[in-house]
């Protein structure tokens, strides 16, 4: 965090003083009334502290781990890292990403942009084209006020540039803008070709209004993607900042942007970014994968760059969902209280790991969940399995973004059991 954002630090040490009540899902209904601070500080235990079913974790080591191994990977492949902050929207994610070495945050919508802001995040890359007036407007308020702030978000036509343009007349600094590249004809945001995206740069360079900084785009969306088309595409990225700089698109800057990486394919960026020749200007290489926080048991687990790279290390799956088995109506059934409302199921369906019963937790050996529902789980158990009414199940998840996004105040737990923390979330 920025020294001089204030406000935005004391907002974080504020969260401590929120009262614990009905808002929250999950946690101990004697500790209503309390503040989450005061809740935290006594390290109450997940199992035994009182706390309800369904509730959600993130392990304090696992989630200490990703951080780490993140910002020494950005470092030995001489990347500037901005995570995506969509995949949590939780503040006190932010500033511990930001203490290992982020650069700042990367958002999606003008409403993440202002719950950073909030908390005085200094540095925002926004990863769209804005062409709400109240937005922009906004935006150019934070920029006047603060000279400290920096912001830079996607261009990707021309009627974006005039629409921009109509709504920051006035304002005393410009925004930085980067023209957004087509990951490929198909996909999905993005100018498609090369001459339109120095279109749009002309577009840019006609106001004053817009700062042309850079260029960017996102890999994951190139079709069928395998590894020679995404570097393909990544190299058409370069060429374009190559050709832009060559053109005097960039005369008068400290530095040019070309960013890219989101989770599948931040190897293949490291790879290609390694190869930027010189330019007339200082090239911030800007990442921005944001799955790695909490990492997942799904779909990241099976499309991280880590499995090609396992010497570079390996990202651990911080969260588990844990429900209670509410019915066992058959041998081979049974139901938990944790459904549609508490876990992620775009991608893939939870995985239960492992059974809490009386006699201790063992491997949730013949156990899988087939189904959700609202509120609960569909689970079938292979013969003889042993599951009964009251245990807990801890489940792993997919898709970290729509993990979090259904969880307003989350625990934190070391291996243990002890709950050490709280991350407030918002969406």
């Amino acid at each position: 965090m920025a020294a001089d954002s204030g406000t935005g630090v004391e907002r974080l040490a504020a969260l401590a003083d929120e009262r614990v009540d009905h808002r929250f899902k999950g946690l101990p209904p004697d500790a209503d009334g309390l503040t989450v601070g005061e809740l935290a500080a006594q390290r109450r235990n997940l199992f035994s502290g009182g706390f309800t079913t369904p509730v959600l974790a993130l392990s304090a080591e696992r989630l200490d781990h990703n951080l780490r191994l993140m910002e020494t990977y950005s470092v030995r492949h001489g990347l500037t890292f901005a995570p995506h902050g969509k995949t949590s929207m939780a503040p006190q994610l932010f500033q511990r990403q930001i203490e290992h070495g982020a650069w700042g945050i990367t958002l999606a919508v003008p409403h993440q942009v202002r719950v950073a802001r909030a908390f005085g995040v200094q540095r925002v890359f926004l990863a769209n084209e804005v062409v709400d007036s109240a937005a922009l407007k906004w935006v150019s308020s934070q920029l006047d006020a603060d000279p400290g702030f920096r912001f830079v978000c996607y261009v990707d036509s021309v009627r974006g540039v005039e629409l921009m343009d109509s709504a920051l007349r006035g304002a005393v600094r410009p925004v930085d803008v980067v023209v957004e590249l087509a990951a490929g004809e198909g996909a999905r945001t993005g100018v498609r070709t090369e001459a339109e995206c120095a279109a749009v740069a002309d577009a840019v360079a006609g106001v004053d209004t817009l700062r042309l900084v850079g260029v960017a785009g996102y890999e994951g969306e190139v079709p069928d993607a395998d590894s020679e088309r995404v570097r393909g595409w990544l190299r058409r990225l370069v060429a374009l900042a190559v050709d832009f700089d060559k053109d005097g698109r960039f005369d008068g800057l400290e530095e040019i942007v070309v960013s890219a990486g989101g989770s599948a394919w931040f190897d293949a960026v490291a790879d290609v970014f390694a190869g930027i020749p010189e330019l007339s200007l200082p090239v911030l290489k800007l990442l921005r994968s944001g799955a790695y926080v909490s990492h997942d048991d799904g779909h990241y687990r099976k499309i991280t760059p880590f499995n090609r790279v396992p010497e570079e290390g390996a990202l651990q799956p911080a969260f588990r969902l844990w429900a209670q088995v509410v019915s066992r109506p058959s041998a081979k059934q049974a139901f938990a209280n944790a459904g549609k409302r508490d876990a992620a199921y775009d991608l893939d369906l939870p995985e239960v790991q492992v059974v809490r019963s009386d006699a201790g937790e063992r491997p949730a050996d013949g156990v899988a969940v087939t189904g959700l529902s609202d509120q609960h789980a569909w689970i079938r158990t292979d013969e003889g399995v042993e599951l009964r009414v009251g245990d807990w199940v801890g489940m792993g998840l997919s898709h970290p973004c729509t993990s979090f996004d259904k969880w307003e105040l989350i625990p934190v737990v070391e291996q243990d059991g002890t709950v050490v923390d709280y991350i407030r979330t918002y969406f």
